[in-house]
């Protein structure tokens, strides 16, 4: 029970971040060059609140279960699989608070062009990762044969 509670936590987590990540990839982010240079700071300020109220309860369940899954290794589950969760996990967190955040940071000041490119660039990391997260979290559930229903 506990384990399918952990799988199901973390396959929710870990697809809802897979999809804010996309969407914050091809529409948002690049679309924030079009912000009023002189609205910018409050924008980026309104945008950093916002997201975290979004993704921050999403990023700390995607942790805790796969740290919770790592310490119970369940019966069916490969330890290579949960290691490379955790793996792409610890990157993704890795370029949030090395690339991503500084670039906000720097962004609260007014709108950059290089700044702002290199957070659109450097953002391919953390969806590459959670959607690599995603097919990952799937697998886990098919290799301990939860089903709906």
């Amino acid at each position: 029970m506990l384990t399918t509670a952990l799988l199901l936590a973390h396959a929710g987590a870990t697809l809802f971040m897979a999809g804010v990540i996309w969407y914050v990839q091809v529409v948002h982010y690049p679309l924030m060059d079009r912000v009023d240079r002189a609205d910018f700071p409050e924008f980026e300020a309104a945008h950093r609140r916002r997201t975290s109220l979004v993704v921050v309860p999403a990023m700390l369940i995607e942790l805790a279960a796969v740290l919770a899954l790592l310490a119970l290794r369940p019966v069916g589950l490969p330890s290579w699989l949960l290691w490379a969760a955790a793996g792409l996990l610890g990157v993704i967190w890795a370029s949030t608070f090395a690339i991503q955040v500084p670039c906000h940071d720097a962004l609260l000041r007014g709108y950059d062009p290089g700044t702002h490119s290199r957070l659109v660039r450097s953002n391919w990391i953390r969806t590459a990762g959670w959607t690599l997260r995603a097919v990952a979290a799937l697998w886990m559930i098919l290799q301990v044969g939860l089903s709906p229903g």
